[in-house]
Parts: structure tokens; C-alpha cells; sequence
């Protein structure tokens, strides 16, 4: 029996509404249960209609923890989340309330879950590496990684920077490859119940589509717009999140509507896809098809038959 629980997956399948759902369950058999966020975009406050945060109504009185915790102008890390979450996450089971992690940023939640130490930074390094990153572009950077590590190189975004920087900076400062850096998917951390949220392809991808429309429907211009003065454009991590990045790009006049939300709806999917692509891996999960009307009363199984509800 474990008593920790976790629902990851890749993004839109609603993972959200399964741990309200999960802990309002654990809340009935008379137990009590909270969530820790592991959606690194979730983290900044003001960052709210383009990372789908539940409003306090939606919470449903289910505490939320590690939610609007960094301000935009933050850089969000890992190494910073695994040393903010665990200590959460300890407590609440010290008081008999199961965490319930949820979130689909892949090394966040391996981070958080599995058995893991990371690598050193060399600061040096990582400004030359940064100022290279501005110099020469993410496409260079990665051309560079490739001839160093191609399997790093192989899943990760050539137009993810940050990722770039950071496997170069382990592959260079530990002469090895940067997989051998990243956490073990068979060594957990401690015991925990797994479920994750997918479905057939073509039918998240449309899903995730309309979910992009949705976001400038509900004003996610405006939105960024406010945060601008809060300094989301220098935000190292803030400014290039999915949505974000392409409403800067509209405010600035580069692109229009249309292609913002198009372009965000085909980078949430190309997402979706190295996400998907990262879970699968980890053969603790036990998947779930969000499609399934029986989907809900499956989880529900997997709690009852495999979580200690608070030690109780």
C-alpha cells in the first residue's frame, strides 16, 4: 500500500479534474487528501488562463499546493521544485492527508518521484552556454548537443533552449552522456500510485485545438498584456511558455490572431507528443483512456485497492 498518489500525462486530458475528483473520493471513505501541483507553468502567479489553473471555485475546497508560487520574472528549475515539493509532500502524510501530485512537466515529475540527486552547475559554463543561446540561436546549440549526445539531442525540442543549455552544460561538466543525469524511472522515491490520462492521438490533438481557441476567448491576451509590467518578457522561463510566447508575438505585432492560436495549438500538440513519448517509459503508471466512460470509476478502483489513506 502506498500513500502517495500521482496523475501525470500528456497535457489537455484533463488531469485536473481526476485529482479533484480522486480526492473528494478519499474525502468520502474519511480520509483527507491535497494537491501538489507539478505544472511548472502553474507556479507563477498571473499565469492563469493560458496554463488551464483551476479557479478557486473549481478547487472545489480541495487544498492546492505549489500553485502561483514564483513570480513571472522567476526562473523555475527541477532542482528547485524537488527541494519545494517534498517537504510538502512529507508533511501532508505526516498529518495523515495523502498527496496527490499532479502535473505533466516530465522531469519535474520524475524529479519529485523518483530517486535522484542533480548534477552540479557550473555558473561560468552556463553564461557562456546562455550567451551562445543568443548569439547562435537553440538550433545551433542543438546541432552542438547532437555531436556530443544524440540521444539527448533526440528528445529534446531543438527550439527548447533552456533544455538545450542545460543538457550541454551536465554533458560538459560530467563527460557523459545526459541521460545518465536524468532521474531513474524504476527507483521511486517512495511508494506511489501512478495513473495516467491519454487518449488516441488525433482525437487529443483536436482536443487541444479547440482548447487554444478557448484561451483567447477567454482573454488570455489581456491577460499577458497586464503581465507585461511584471516583467514576463524577461522571464527566463515565463516568456516562453506555450500561448505565452505567441501573444508576445501578437502584441508585438509579428504575427496575427489566427496564426497565434494556431501556432499554439501545434506546439501544445508537438508537446503533448514528447510527453507522451517521456511517461511511457515509466512502467509504474497504470493508463487510463480519458475517452472512457468507465474511466472515473476505474482510478477510483486503483485508489481503493492501493492507497493507505493517511496511514489510517
Amino acid at each position: 500500500m502506498t500513500r502517495l498518489i500521482a496523475v501525470v500525462g500528456p497535457t489537455g486530458t484533463g488531469k485536473s479534474d481526476l485529482a479533484i475528483e480522486i480526492a473528494r473520493h478519499i474525502a468520502m471513505r474519511g480520509g483527507q487528501a491535497e494537491i501538489v501541483s507539478c505544472d511548472s507553468m502553474q507556479f507563477y502567479r498571473g499565469m492563469d488562463i493560458g496554463t488551464a489553473k483551476l479557479s478557486i471555485e473549481e478547487r472545489q475546497g480541495i487544498r492546492h499546493h505549489l500553485i502561483d508560487w514564483l513570480e513571472i520574472r522567476d526562473e523555475s528549475t527541477a532542482a528547485e521544485y524537488q527541494l519545494k515539493a517534498r517537504p510538502v509532500i512529507e508533511s501532508l502524510q505526516a498529518s495523515n492527508i495523502t498527496p496527490i501530485v499532479v502535473g505533466g512537466s516530465m522531469l519535474y515529475a520524475a524529479a519529485v518521484l523518483n530517486t535522484f540527486e542533480f548534477p552540479a552547475r557550473d555558473e561560468v559554463l552556463r553564461a557562456g552556454l546562455e550567451q551562445d543561446l543568443i548569439e547562435f540561436g537553440s538550433n545551433e546549440l542543438h546541432r552542438r548537443l547532437a555531436s556530443l549526445d544524440s540521444v539527448a539531442a533526440s528528445r529534446i525540442d531543438p527550439l527548447n533552449g533552456r533544455r538545450v543549455v542545460r543538457a550541454l552544460e551536465v554533458v560538459m561538466i560530467t563527460g557523459e552522456p545526459f541521460a545518465a543525469a536524468l532521474p531513474d524511472e524504476t527507483e521511486s522515491w517512495q511508494p506511489v500510485l501512478e495513473i495516467g490520462l491519454n487518449s488516441e492521438r488525433s482525437h487529443l490533438v483536436q482536443r487541444l485545438a479547440i482548447r487554444a481557441e478557448l484561451m483567447w476567448k477567454k482573454g488570455l491576451l489581456s491577460e499577458v498584456e497586464s503581465l507585461i509590467p511584471q516583467g514576463i518578457r524577461e522571464g527566463k522561463t515565463s516568456s516562453r511558455a506555450i500561448g505565452y510566447a505567441q501573444a508576445l508575438d501578437q502584441l508585438d505585432g509579428k504575427i496575427n490572431q489566427d496564426d497565434a492560436v494556431a501556432q499554439t495549438a501545434q506546439l501544445t500538440a508537438r508537446y503533448a507528443r514528447r510527453q507522451m513519448s517521456w511517461f511511457r517509459r515509466d512502467e509504474r503508471i497504470e493508463w487510463l483512456d480519458y475517452q472512457d466512460p468507465h474511466m472515473l470509476q476505474k482510478a477510483l478502483q486503483l485508489v481503493d485497492e492501493r492507497v493507505n489513506l493517511g496511514g489510517q
